[in-house]
């Protein structure tokens, strides 16, 4: 079992880290005022190779393994945990049309994300259940050689400013339940569409909102793979996007930490720096071995979705347990900084506020959980 990364992993994460001190960084807050994520970073992350880095080089991306997909959302995330969405969605989505479009339609799709010309979304969630994906009732129709959309998807991230979305409709009928759900990925410039956005306490760069899809007529050929096979598609990757999910937020717990860190060495106390005292650098030490084991379990994920091993398990311990580590952590960071940490001047509230939400986004703790109890017990551990 190797731990260290390769040199070309090493080189990548060298570039990932570069940009992102470099351009991220220093606007981490202006973002979150901005309430965007500037299309010329978006290019200059494509230029890069730092968009889809794991998808098919034939079609754009890099084609390397998913354990490098994760250390570059880890680096970008240190930054800015709202832009690394777009590393994040755009390896879920391009791994969906690379193993289910049409190489024609993959290579114009994947192509857009690579390069940054393409802002993609994940329309899974509705009004009525997020955890329940199987009973969504948004309704995709089949009408000659197009489909008609009619519905609503909510809780959208880049509800206001994605080009196009990954949509999960039903095109069966409601008693199929997962069988009837199928897999779209749709332009968002067709007429009949609306958009909102929420008023969130965190990742306002990326946004989150609600779609409404009135009478939308979108292309036949937009339809991944066959009809009723959306479910299946979908919950494979996110095996994929939990893990990446996990080296997101310990991206952000890594730089706070760092950052507390270094003000022990610098902040005085009766004559001492106050990491001259066992109330300071312990609880640090402890939020030092958390970080370490929950990055160790991310990682050993992705290692295992290289290897084609079985890894619904270990993704859904890494989706509850990351967040909540990185999140503890921050708050850690964040008194220890005392009376300043407090302020908005230092971007640790803001990274603690934009970590929570991935306590909630892509699966509760309460459903990873019953998804490991299920994958060690069986069904018996999910009654309906």
């Amino acid at each position: 079992m190797e731990f260290a990364f390769t040199e070309e992993q090493d080189a990548i994460r060298d570039t990932a880290r570069r940009f992102a001190n470099d351009r991220l960084a220093p606007d981490f807050q202006q973002r979150e005022l901005d309430g965007k994520i500037g299309r010329g970073l978006l290019t200059e992350m494509g230029a890069l190779g730092l968009i889809g880095v794991d998808l098919p080089e034939e079609y754009g991306g890099l084609g390397l393994d998913c354990v490098t997909s994760g250390i570059v959302v880890e680096e970008i995330a240190a930054a800015d945990l709202s832009v690394s969405y777009i590393q994040l969605i755009g390896s879920l989505n391009g791994r969906l049309l690379s193993d289910h479009a049409t190489p024609e339609f993959a290579a114009r799709a994947i192509g857009a994300i690579c390069s940054g010309r393409s802002i993609t979304a994940l329309g899974l969630t509705e009004p009525r259940g997020g955890s329940d994906a199987a009973g969504m009732i948004l309704r995709a129709r089949r009408d000659g050689e197009d489909y008609v959309l009619n519905g609503e998807k909510t809780s959208i991230s880049f509800s206001t400013q994605a080009d196009e979305i990954m949509l999960f409709a039903r095109t069966g009928s409601e008693e199929e339940k997962a069988r009837g759900v199928s897999t779209f990925y749709a332009p968002l410039d067709a007429a009949g569409i609306t958009r909102t956005a929420f008023n969130d306490m965190g990742t306002t760069a990326v946004g989150r909102g609600s779609l409404f899809f009135d009478d939308v007529r979108i292309p036949a050929n937009c339809l991944l793979g066959e009809e009723g096979a959306g479910f299946r598609q979908v919950m494979h990757g996110f095996d994929f996007s939990r893990a990446l999910i996990g080296l997101q937020v310990l991206g952000a717990a890594r730089a706070s930490l760092d950052e507390a860190w270094q003000y022990s060495t610098e902040r005085e106390a009766f004559g001492n720096p106050i990491a001259a005292y066992q109330g300071v650098t312990q609880p640090l030490a402890e939020c030092e071995t958390l970080y370490e084991a929950a990055r160790l379990l991310c990682f050993k994920t992705l290692f295992m979705r290289d290897e084609d091993i079985t890894h619904t398990k270990e993704a859904a311990m890494v989706k509850w347990w990351a967040p909540k580590v990185a999140f503890d952590i921050i708050h850690q960071c964040l008194l220890t900084h005392g009376h300043y940490g407090y302020t908005k001047d230092l971007p640790l509230e803001q990274r603690m506020r934009d970590v929570l939400g991935l306590q909630i986004g892509d699966g509760t703790a309460q459903i990873q959980k019953m998804i490991i109890a299920r994958e060690i017990v069986g069904r018996i551990a999910v009654p309906y």
